[in-house]
Parts: C-alpha cells; structure tokens; sequence
C-alpha cells in the first residue's frame, strides 16, 4: 500500500510541476485534451493507460444515442471502467470501501477534459451539488498496481484535492454564485484547477482516505452516461453550438467568396461571388428566389468582376436596386470595404435603412443613415465590421469630404447612386457632380456604380465617370400606354400613323350632378379598378389632391365602405395616436372608402402610416403630387394622370415616364395601365411629348454659381485637393462641366470661368492668394482664410455665409437671452425664408404677444410693429425694410411656438400653414443649426484650446485676459461673452434652486394636512 501510494505521489508530483509552470505562462484552449509535456508523459506510460474517446466541440450531439453509439466497444473508456469496476467489486477487500462516487467523479472529469466542457457543478445540476455535499468527510482507500486510480492519468486523481477544496464552496453559495459559475468555460475551469493544484500536494493521500466510508450502489456506468447525457442537453446560455456553427462556415464561405471574386476564374461561388447565406435572406425577406435574366448577365459583365465604373439604365420596376444591392455586399463582405449609397430624398434614405438593416444584422455589418440632421463627420472607424453609408445627396458629399480630410477615403470600396439622372437636375445635381469628381480624383480604388430610368445622353455620363454602360428595356409587367380626350381612351402605339390607335368609349352611367362634379371621368375610371386592384391618380398641385379624393368618395359605391372596413378603422385610429387625437378631417373622410391623399402637406408619420397601409392593400387609392413618382416605391394597377402639368409647368418626358413606370405590380400583376387625361387644345403638345425622346442631362456646376463651382473650388483648396491655379483647372476638366463645356460655354473658356471665380473668392475674404504673380501665373498658390474654412466646414452656402457672419456677430454684441427667439432667429434657414409668404394678419397677432424683451429683438433686427400693422391693414409703407429678415422672423415665431407648444398641429392652425410644411421648416432649423454650429467651431476651439472648457471657466473669466489670448476678438465681444455666461450660470443656478426648494416643500395634498388646518381654526 505504502508502496502504491509512494508510486502516485511521484506521478502526481511530477505532473504538478509541469502543470503548475503552464498555469502560470498560458491557459490551453478548452478543446486541446493534453499538452505537450502531457502527450510525452502519457507515450511513456502508455502499457497501462486506456483508450479514451475524445470529441471535438463541434462534434458533440444533443442525441444520447449519438453520444453513446460506440460507448461499449472493446477498447472504449466506459467499457474499462465497468470491467475495472466489476473486479473491485467482487473482491471481498474493496466490495465496501471503493466507492462509485470516486470513480464517477474521475471519470467525470476526465470526461470533461476530453470533451472541453463545463465543470461539474454544470455536468449534472443541482443533483450534483446536493452529491458533493454529502459526500465530504468520507475517506475511499485506494491500492495501487492494477488498481482503478492508477490506471487513470494522474491529471483526473487531483480531481479529489480540487473537488475537497471547492465542494464547500459549492454547499454554501447563493443560487446566483451557482448559476454564475456554471456559466464559465472550460478553459477557466481547468486553469484554475491548474494554479489551485501546488497549493495542494501535502494533502493528497489525507483526502483519498477521507472518503473511505461512503458506498454507492449505482453503477458507474449508468451515473456517468446520465451525467454526460444531462450536460449535453443543458441549455448553454453564452455559446450556442447551432450559432457558432452557422458564424464558422459563413466565415469559411466569405474566405471563399473572397478568393473567387480576386481570381480570374468564371466561378461565382454559391451567390455571385456572396455566400448561400445571402441567397436564404433574399428569400426570406424579400421572397425572391431567382434572378431576372438580365440581371444574371449584369453581374457576371466582365467589367464589372474587373470592379470599373458601371452605369446601367432600365425602365421603372425592372429591379435595379438589386442589382446594386447584391455588388454592395460583395465589397462589405468579401473585399471588407465600406459602402456609400447615395438616394435623392430622405423618405428614400429610410425606406433603404428600414430594408437593409436586417442583412446586416444576420451579416455582420454596420447601416448608418446620413439624411436631415443624422450622421457623424467623419463616420466612426471600425475595425472589424465594415459600414454601409445610406445617404442623401448633400450628407453623401458631406461624408466623402470628411472622408478625404481625413486621409480615409480609400477605405471607401464603392459608390451607388441612385437616380443618376438627377446630376443634372439644379443645385442638387451640382452637389452630386463636386461629390462624385472629388471620388474620381482622390482615390482610384474606389468603384462608382450609377442607375437611372431616364438616361439620354449616356455618353457624357461614361466620359465623365470613365464607366461601362449596361442597358435593357425588361419590365416584369407589361406597361399600356393610354391617353383619354373627353371620353373616348386611345392606346399609345408607335406603329399607328398619329401615334394613337382607339381602344374604347367610357361606358358609364353619369348623372348631371356627377358630369358637373367629375367632367374627366375619374369616378368611371378608378371603379374599374378599386377596390380589387390599386390605383393611383396624379394631381397638379396639393389643393387638388385633397379636392379628388373628396370629390371621389362622394360618389364611390357603399360596397367601398365595407372593403377591409376593420383594418381602415384601425388606420384612422393609428392616425389619431401619432397626432395626439388630431385628425384631417379630409382624410378622416377619405379613408373608410380606402382613399386618401399623399403629398408634402403630411407629416412624416402620417406619411409612413398611409404608405403602409396602401403597401398591404388596406387602402386602394392615392391621389397624389408629382414627389410620389420619384419618391418610395408604391406600384399600382393603374396610374392616371390628371392633367399633363406639374404646377403650372407643362409636363417633361422624364416626369411622365417616372409617373407611368409605377403602374404594374410585380408578382401580383399580369399588366399595368397609364391613362393621360387630357384637354383638345393640347393634344399637339402631348402627342409630342410621348413620342420625344428622354431630355438631355447637363451640368449645373456653373449655373448654380454659389453652390457650384464657388463651393467647389473653395472646398478643393480647404482640403488641399488643389491649391494652385493649374490643378484646380485641371479638375475641373475632369467634371462633368468639363466633359459638356463645349456645349455649355458659348461666351467664356473654362479658364476664364475658373480665374474669374478665384477672383471673386478671394475678393469676398474666403480665400487668400499665397504670392502675388502676373495674370498668367498659373503656379500661383492659394489658400482658405478662418471665414472660407467656416464656411466650408458648415457646407454653408457661399450667398449667405457672409449674411450669416453678420448675424452673429451683431447677435454677439446684442444677444438677448432671457427668451429663446433671438436663437432661434439666427438658426432660421435663410433659403426657407425666402420662400414664405407670411399671413400679416397672423404675423401682427403673434407680434402684439412679444414680451417686452422680445420686441427689442424685433427692434434689434429693425422691424417695428408700426411696419407690421400696416401691411396687416393692406396700407402702403414707403420704409424699405428687408424681406429675408421680415420672413426670417415669421419663420422664427413658427419655430419659437413649436418649441413652447410642441404640437405640429396647433401650430400650423395657429399659422394657417400645412402641418408638413411646419415639420418641414423644423427639419430644415435642425438641419441649419447643425451647420451654424461648425460654422462657429473656430471660435469654440479657440476657447477651448486656451483653457476655457466650461460656462463656469467663461463667466469667471477676465475680458481683458480674453482679448490678449484669442485671435481677432474685440474688447467688446470679450465682455458679451463673459456676461453671456454668468446670465446663463445664473439661470442654471436659479432653476437648481427652485428646484430644491420644491423638493423639500411640503407637498398640499400631504395626508393629515387637512385635520391640522380644521383644527388650528
């Protein structure tokens, strides 16, 4: 015995010191059975170790038959065990003192190790627990030889010392402690055991002895296979194998979708270059299965696996975007590079994040939304995960400009935009073009991919993006083109010989009244449709929105009323909730008929609500503006359009094919209808117009002067893009003025454009020569002054920046901040202002309600109520008083009312103003306020950089100190902003007050307060 026991305490000993120096360098991953100190031990007691089975963890199974298929073959370790079990027991000297509770717990845990799994206390429950407990203080002699601990590896023997040691631990922790430590790995728990085992070699023989009276019945074999089966059907709340296992093989299949899309083979891999994943979530979300021929043939172009520049056009609904959507994943996932997608219009931007985030939910990647006041300069740096930026057109030039200040615009793998044609379209298409050139010319690895229903002249688009172009006139439903005069329906036919072939006469009964109120037919046409199928009718102006879906309604059949009448009330109740109870009354009418309007008048939360509801069919009919068409995606059966006029504008070609482009539903419709409603005197016109073809799209880069080629070159000088006179002509080249100068330059050359536009930057104090050379210096050097960097870095356009300057600094010197208005006049947009057509009426009433203080910010801006007053009585003023600041303040007082009231509704009644445009002129503050603000960061900066971190740093400040330390800052100006913050520290600090004292107030309602006043009467 003495003998045996000397034999272990060597193996034992041995064993600890190697374990104790790799405890202390490293933890071996829970999946790695032996080291390799451990694998040459085991090579030399090789005769007398067992077999052992070992699983990797993703091999284990939740099925007990898996687990124990091959349990009792010949070599296997329960099978020794049993046979070693039998023969103790049926010796007379160990039948009552070796216990099944050693071996079991042995075998346990050299189960464990094998396996990578959790601890005991996690092997089987509670149960476990409750066996420990009763097992300490009970001793199990052991004999050595053959002996059952002598034929297990040394490693599972100190399993006793830790089991001793941590088992009272176990009988007397909380039921949180337990369920915390059943949650550690296995990797933890065995270098704990690992560090815990030096501490005890001493005590070894002792505890074996310890356990010697406890005897149980049950088999080892039974109790370890109910152990193990219990472990693995344990729920296992940090690591899911099913999860793990799907993370690993789509990490496996991106690996290989990588090397495929950097090789030159044909192989595509599983999903166009994408992992099958991507395919199942197509299905899935979007229920598409396959694709359409030509956008196989799209994606497998050879200039597109070459990644150079594509421009693809195809007619409305032919399913673009996915297209543009499956290459964006390959260079998120595969080439692990960011993604900008540029849209149009906000409402785009969040219908696009609404449908993309849950790919990058189930793969692995960040949506970021860039629209109204959203979006961080420059985006956040990942590591790992890479970005997809959803963007509208001046936040996408925004974040590339931030991008290149930076030095990351290589991180910026490709670029879609949506709607290319829209480079031609105003300001907005001059932001696109200075976006899309700076891209060009930055960084060369970046991919431009562009797409649009309405391309014409596609050769000065390929020039200028140096791209491929792909094109096909796939629709997955047919369109019929018809055109109405009076009430006979031609078809559009390009066979006929006036373009026109007769289809029909309107069969339906009209009675007088219903001639007088419809004499287009509308009421005839939208029947024949709703409310089975949908219907959308396009109006002129937003007025006549409103006007049809009443007048429609009036004389649609009763059987509407029942069509899905529950989920329409539930429409109009949801419509009530997001207004605070307030309702249309037009649409409150509109909509048990299934109709209702659409147009810039909505808030955004009506718009959502009614775009759903038409979406899942709930409402049939829209009567909507010309925005629809370009805007969110809502196809219908039939489109009819109400007059061939936009406003007061005659219809464009690109107009009326956007319009008609939204009729035919794929998947749900067989044919899509267009019906033109029109008047004799302007057949020629239409006839023209539908036979034309597309408009031509053409730089606005020069025409929009200030938010044009000023801006552009002021903000290729801000981030040294191109700093002298050759390089920024050289640029400009390379735009897509550059590419049509020859068309849109009649009386000056690009040169002149370019020094002329310098001059007048440098002239205006945004710019500043670095040396002064001959006219023909074309080497000659500039750069941005503090105004033309605020302006820059504010996106501000350069005809109000200096504007803006003013108004800051005179608020500077006058400030008045015992209201908010004076605030909120100077975030007022300027753009917007000039817009509004203020009601005098109004605008006197809201006048005569100024606090004192508020007049003298009236006063300050030089308007008088004298001024008001007379143009609310219609009399004629001969002061000549500005109109952008008259209109400034009317905008500010709509702006001051939604801050004190904060309900859209009241104000815009208030206001006599439609409740959209109210949210629209609060957007657009937002939006100003965020640009004022980095218009001021110099300023800010220059506080903060000498030590002046807080509004208490300010207000203890001395002016004097304030002057001598920051740049250009008036005595003046010191003494307004250091009395600026001790008004607004007292304010701060009186509020606090207040606050306190009503805390500690007793409150009236307080119980017996009542009893105590009767009495003291």
């Amino acid at each position: 015995m003495e003998e045996g026991g000397s034999r272990i305490r060597r193996r034992v000993s041995a064993r600890k010191r190697n374990r104790s120096l790799e405890g202390i360098c490293a933890s071996p991953p829970a999946t790695q059975s032996l080291t390799g100190a451990d694998q040459e031990e085991e090579a030399g007691a090789g005769s007398r170790r067992r077999k052992t089975v070992g699983l990797e963890p993703g091999q284990q199974s939740d099925s007990e038959e898996d687990m124990f298929g091959d349990s009792y073959t010949e070599n296997s370790f329960l099978a020794q065990v049993d046979a070693l079990e039998q023969k103790y027991m049926q010796s007379p000297e160990h039948r009552k003192h070796v216990t099944d509770f050693a071996t079991e717990d042995l075998c346990s845990e050299s189960i464990q190790n094998k396996l990578g799994i959790t601890a005991v206390s996690n092997l089987s429950g509670s149960k476990m627990n409750e066996d420990a407990k009763n097992q300490i203080g009970h001793d199990v002699p052991v004999e050595p030889g053959d002996g059952l601990l002598f034929e297990v590896p040394s490693s599972q023997v100190l399993y006793f010392e830790h089991l001793q040691n941590t088992s009272n631990d176990l009988g007397h922790q909380s039921t949180e402690e337990r369920d915390r430590n059943s949650h550690k790995t296995a990797d933890e728990d065995l270098s704990c055991t690992r560090l815990e085992q030096p501490q005890q070699n001493d005590e070894f023989t002792s505890t074996v002895k310890d356990t010697s009276e406890m005897s149980r019945t049950k088999s080892v074999k039974d109790h370890l296979k109910s152990a193990m089966t219990g472990n693995a059907k344990a729920q296992t709340p940090v690591f899911s194998r099913s999860k793990h296992f799907k993370e690993t093989l789509l990490s496996e299949e991106i690996s290989v979708a990588k090397r495929a899309i950097e090789s030159s083979s044909d192989d595509l891999g599983p999903f166009y270059s994408l992992p099958s994943k991507v395919r199942d979530l197509y299905a899935q979300f979007r229920g598409i299965e396959k694709l359409y021929e030509w956008q196989h043939t799209c994606l497998t172009l050879g200039s597109v696996q070459k990644r150079k520049n594509l421009i693809y056009s195809l007619p409305t609904s032919g399913g673009k975007t996915l297209v543009a959507e499956i290459l964006m994943l390959q260079e998120l996932l595969c080439r692990k590079k960011d993604v900008l997608m540029i849209l149009p219009y906000v409402a785009i931007v969040q219908e696009k994040i609404s449908g993309l985030s849950s790919f990058g939910i189930e793969l692995g990647f960040f949506v970021e939304e860039y629209a109204g006041s959203k979006g961080k300069f420059p985006p956040t740096k990942r590591r790992e995960k890479k970005s997809l930026y959803i963007a509208t057109i001046e936040k996408g030039h925004s974040l590339v400009n931030s991008l290149i200040e930076s030095g990351r615009i290589s991180t910026l793998g490709l670029i879609v935009v949506d709607e290319l044609h829209m480079i031609g379209e105003g300001s907005r298409g001059a932001v696109l073009e200075m976006t899309l050139s700076k891209v060009l010319y930055t960084s060369k690895t970046t991919q431009i991919i562009g797409m649009s229903a309405t391309l014409s002249n596609v050769e000065d688009l390929q020039e200028f993006l140096k791209a491929e172009y792909y094109t096909s006139q796939f629709r997955p439903v047919e369109l019929k083109e018809y055109l109405k005069i009076n009430d006979t329906i031609y078809e559009v036919d390009s066979k006929a010989a006036d373009g026109l072939t007769f289809s029909r006469l309107i069969n339906y009964k009209y009675s007088d009244a219903l001639k007088k109120m419809d004499p287009d037919h509308l009421v005839a046409l939208v029947t024949e449709v709703i409310p089975s199928y949908s219907c959308l009718v396009f109006c002129p102006s937003k007025k006549n929105c409103e006007n049809v879906a009443e007048m429609l309604c009036k004389f649609l059949s009763k059987d509407c009323l029942k069509h899905r009448e529950k989920e329409k009330h539930e429409v109009i109740k949801n419509l009530r909730n997001i207004s605070n109870g307030n309702m249309c009354p037009v649409l409150k009418r509109t909509i048990p008929f299934g109709v209702a309007y659409h147009h810039s008048g909505l808030t955004s939360d009506e718009r959502k609500l009614l775009e759903e509801a038409y979406s899942t069919g709930v409402l049939c009919l829209f009567t909507c503006t010309s925005t629809l068409a370009a805007g969110v995606n809502l196809p219908a059966r039939r489109v009819i359009l109400r007059a061939p006029y936009v406003a007061q504008e005659f219809l464009k070609r690109n107009q009326y094919k956007q319009m008609i482009g939204r009729a035919g539903r794929a998947g749900i419709d067989t044919v899509g209808e267009s019906i033109l409603i029109l008047q004799e005197k302007d057949k020629e016109q239409v006839l023209e117009l539908i036979n034309r073809p597309l408009e031509n799209c053409y730089s606005h880069l020069v025409q929009e002067f200030t938010k044009g080629i000023q801006s552009l070159f002021l903000s290729l000088i801000g981030l040294k893009i191109a700093t002298n006179l050759d390089d920024i002509y050289q640029f400009v080249n390379g735009t897509f003025f550059g590419v049509q100068q020859k068309v849109l330059l009649k009386e000056k050359s690009l040169w002149e454009i370019t020094v002329d536009s310098l001059r007048y930057l440098t002239e205006k104090g945004l710019l500043q020569k670095d040396s002064q050379n001959s006219e023909e210096g074309s080497h000659c050097h500039f750069h941005i002054t503090k105004l033309g960097r605020a302006s820059f870095k504010g996106t501000i356009d350069l005809a109000y920046c200096d504007i803006l300057y003013k108004d800051l600094k005179k608020g500077l010197e006058g400030l008045v901040l015992e209201s908010f208005l004076h605030l909120v006049y100077l975030v007022t947009p300027y753009d917007v202002g000039s817009q509004c057509n203020p009601d005098w009426m109004v605008y006197f009433r809201q006048f005569n309600q100024l606090s004192p203080a508020e007049q003298t910010i009236a006063a300050f801006l030089g308007i008088s109520e004298s001024f008001i007053g007379k143009k609310a009585a219609g009399q004629a003023i001969r002061k000549n008083v500005d109109k952008g600041i008259i209109n400034r303040l009317y905008l500010s007082f709509v702006l001051y009312s939604l801050l004190k009231e904060n309900n859209i509704w009241s104000v815009s009644e208030k206001f006599n103003m439609p409740r959209g445009y109210v949210q629209n002129v609060l957007t657009g503050a937002a939006s100003f306020a965020s640009c004022v603000l980095h218009f001021c960061e110099g300023r800010a900066k220059q506080l903060y950089n000498a030590g002046y971190k807080s509004l208490k740093h300010l207000a203890n400040a001395n002016p004097e100190v304030l002057v001598r330390t920051i740049d250009h800052l008036s005595r003046r100006q010191a003494k307004q902003i250091v009395s600026s913050a001790k008004m607004l520290l007292h304010e701060k600090a009186e509020a606090l007050q207040e606050e306190a004292e009503e805390l500690l107030r007793l409150p009236p309602d307080f119980p017996g307060m009542g009893d105590s006043a009767t009495e003291q009467a």
